[in-house]
């Protein structure tokens, strides 16, 4: 009997969903299957869809042209970035040349004042250590201290019963790294105990 009453309440329910749907034609019409539709009806609903479906492929498009026109781009940037990396570096270096080409210039006229030779490979060598400075490129003289296989390449070793083993003795030709990256060690010689001490 309880069965009976659930059942009648569940019909009365949907039967009122109903009348309440059908105050609301517009709702009513969209809930109708396709079937039941008018064609006019259908035809909107094809027509709807087809702008839609349109408008979509055509942001698709603009997106899939402006990706390909970014990839273009970023490509074309990396490219330049390798092959003008050193623009600026090279620029600067131009000077220390100019600078070498006039101290030459002057040498070829003939008669040269040691001193003033002197003095210009100085300024030169000054302006090439500011070019340096400026892009990270950093000279190592490590004349005195430990050798570090690290940053050191040694040439040689020499006995010395006055300095530790393995102290750099001379800089045969200086190391540079560049921001602390090596970009070439230093060539030294280096100290080793002396022999026969005994």
């Amino acid at each position: 009997m309880q069965d009976e009453e659930n059942r009648s309440t569940a019909a009365a329910g949907s039967a009122g969903n109903g009348t309440e749907a059908g105050s609301d034609s517009g709702t009513a019409l969209e809930e109708r299957p396709l079937e039941e539709r008018p064609v006019a009806e259908l035809v909107s609903l094809l027509e709807e869809a087809r702008a839609k479906a349109e408008e979509h492929w055509n942001q698709f498009l603009r997106l899939k042209a402006e990706m390909e026109n970014f990839r273009r781009r970023s490509e074309r940037e990396l490219e330049n970035a390798h092959k003008y990396a050193v623009e600026k570096f090279a620029t600067e270096l131009l000077a220390v040349r100019d600078s070498l080409e006039m101290g030459l210039s002057v040498a070829q006229e003939g008669v040269v004042d040691a001193g003033k030779l002197k003095e210009g490979s100085e300024l030169t060598l000054k302006l090439l250590s500011q070019v340096f400075e400026k892009f990270g490129i950093r000279a190592l003289d490590p004349a005195g201290t430990r050798f570090d296989p690290s940053y050191h390449e040694a040439m040689a070793m020499q006995e010395r019963a006055d300095l530790e083993p393995n102290t750099v003795l001379n800089v045969v030709q200086k190391g540079y790294t560049l921001n602390d990256r090596l970009i070439r060690p230093a060539m030294v010689i280096v100290s080793k105990a002396a022999s026969g001490n005994g």
